[in-house]
């Protein structure tokens, strides 16, 4: 077959590179100038036959038809309001905003893209918030003739109000598992925010509530797990393309006041305004604190810190796609270096996951290659993208809203490949970008590394989807048509487990092990472990 060679003349460096992210990238293939003769070809499909990889949406969820399903909100701050513009309500201030924003600037495409969501036959009957402020301007918003929505004092009177089918709860963590099991009880679909839990017996008593109570639709919002890469991912692993992999790093890397939890405070917040007493709970009793109040992630007595806040995500991520459980062993270290504003929880923090008897599969002896370590790496005083990176004998896959795959050198698998010069280590033999056949705007730095973890949006047929949007539609297609969430009660135990795991193990400084056996955490003998995990002795601030 000749090569045109006017072919390939009148197109930019930037449309080539759109062209090219709609198809897998396989090694040398695209090498030498993008060569495109019958051999190229040929070697391609032979690539594409040998890594049989399929890159394919999560299975569309069903139906939204029925009665309408009427919701209860708890919490109606930064993330209670992400979670409604997703639920398809948004506050007139928000489309104020977007709207003057899409007016400057022809790239924000928030506006229209919120319009365009599909709609979730949804009702939101019911507003919790114990900030008056924040109540008030959800039912500004949302109490309509066309969706009549009241608040309620406390969350309990909105679970026994008999308006309300199912619950998303957005609260500080301490208050997670108090709120989702009295929700199970009364007999509701709970949704609530990650961590699933903020102590290690709650994390076994949220478990025996959805286990006596099998026909409540639990789910928690690791919204990550409708992210079109990582399923890709996931058949990458089940194909054995990367051989065994030993090694998995992944990391936070933000460098702002808002990435480090440092955010505003309303002027009008009061003892006035705002229930104190509802806000502490089982926290440590303390006088008004409006910083505690607006800023609850930088003390353990009501937030988790980087490893239930941040290392939750990335766990979730590598446990969706490796499936590798809960760690046999995890080491934790860090410390306040970059914040120093009376906060408890650490703001650089490291932690070690071993898995001794985990593999992915090999292409070497058998039983030569068994063990992983997952190292998570945290920092609040740097942005710099350190991305993540599932390290195997045969490849290494660079893992986001992409997936890009690179031969090892000393690959088994590849070894003759690389030999004929047929693969290129240091070119992709397989790259995967869902986002082909649609145009991002340009975004901020938080917003790309939140992004790249899946958690703002993922791509179906090339078109941009908001992440959360097909996390909630999951779950009501659960509720509305059987089925089990992605991320349900087993995924959220393993989830937390971990993360209470490391957070212990930076508060005691040693390491921490996992009895699979008997499902218990090991550390010191005879030592209360969630009293050691929420206690500093400078937990408070005046």
């Amino acid at each position: 077959m000749a090569t045109d060679k006017n072919l390939f003349k009148g197109f930019s460096r930037r449309e080539w590179l759109k062209i090219l992210g709609g198809i897998p990238i396989f090694g040398a293939v695209w090498t030498a100038g993008f060569r495109s003769n019958e051999k190229a070809l040929s070697e391609r499909n032979l690539l594409l036959e040998t890594l049989n990889i399929k890159a394919s949406a999560p299975p569309a969820s069903g139906p939204m038809t029925g009665e309408p399903l009427r919701v209860g909100l708890i919490g109606f701050g930064i993330r209670g309001e992400q979670l409604m513009r997703s639920l398809g309500f948004a506050t007139v201030e928000w489309l104020d905003d977007m709207a003057k924003s899409a007016a400057e600037n022809p790239n924000d495409t928030r506006l229209a893209e919120f319009k365009a969501q599909e709609g979730l036959n949804v009702r939101l009957t019911a507003i919790c918030d114990i900030f008056d402020v924040r109540a008030e301007k959800a039912l500004r918003s949302f109490n309509t003739k066309e969706n009549p929505c009241k608040r309620y004092k406390t969350h309990l009177d909105l679970f026994n109000s008999g308006e309300v089918d199912a619950v998303i709860i957005a609260t500080p963590d301490h208050w997670h598992a108090p709120m989702a099991i009295a929700a199970i009880e009364a007999g509701l679909h709970v949704y609530v925010e990650k961590p699933m839990t903020h102590t290690i017996q709650e994390t076994y008593d949220l478990r025996e509530a959805c286990r006596k109570n099998p026909d409540i639709k639990f789910a928690v919002g690791h919204q990550h797990r409708q992210t079109q890469s990582f399923l890709t991912a996931q058949d990458a692993i089940a194909k054995n393309t990367l051989g065994h992999v030993s090694l998995v790093v992944t990391a936070t890397n933000r460098n702002d006041d808002n990435g480090a939890w440092q955010y505003d405070i309303h002027p009008d917040a009061s003892t006035e305004t705002i229930d104190w007493n509802a806000f502490l709970g089982t926290a440590p009793q303390i006088p008004f604190n409006a910083e505690h109040f607006f800023r609850w992630r930088k003390w353990w007595a009501y937030g988790s810190g980087l490893s239930g806040d941040l290392l939750t995500h990335d766990y979730d991520r590598i446990n969706c796609v490796l499936k590798m459980g809960i760690p046999k062993y995890i080491t934790g270290s860090g410390g306040v270096y970059t914040h120093r504003d009376g906060r408890n929880v650490p703001d650089v923090m490291q932690i070690n996951m071993d898995f001794p008897e985990f593999s992915t599969g090999t292409s070497q002896t058998p039983g030569k290659e068994k063990g992983m370590t997952l190292v998570y790496s945290a920092t609040l005083g740097n942005q710099f993208d350190r991305g993540t990176v599932l390290m195997g004998h045969d490849a290494s896959m660079e893992l986001g809203n992409m997936v890009t795959i690179y031969a090892d050198p000393r690959s088994t698998k590849y070894k003759d490949l690389i030999k004929e010069n047929r693969v290129d280590p240091s070119v992709p033999i397989y790259q995967y970008d869902p986002s082909a056949n649609g145009v991002d705007a340009v975004t901020s730095a938080t917003a790309k590394y939140f992004a790249n973890k899946g958690l703002l949006w993922t791509y179906r047929d090339g078109k941009r989807v908001d992440s959360t949007f097909l996390h909630l539609r999951e779950w009501m297609s659960c509720i509305r048509n059987g089925g089990n969430p992605s991320c349900g009660i087993t995924e959220g135990f393993e989830e937390a487990i971990t993360a209470h795991m490391g957070g212990l193990s930076y508060k005691i400084g040693r390491r921490i092990e996992w009895d699979s056996e008997n499902e218990q955490i090991i550390a010191l003998p005879g030592e209360n472990l969630d009293e050691i995990l929420l206690n500093n002795d400078d937990v408070f601030i005046s």
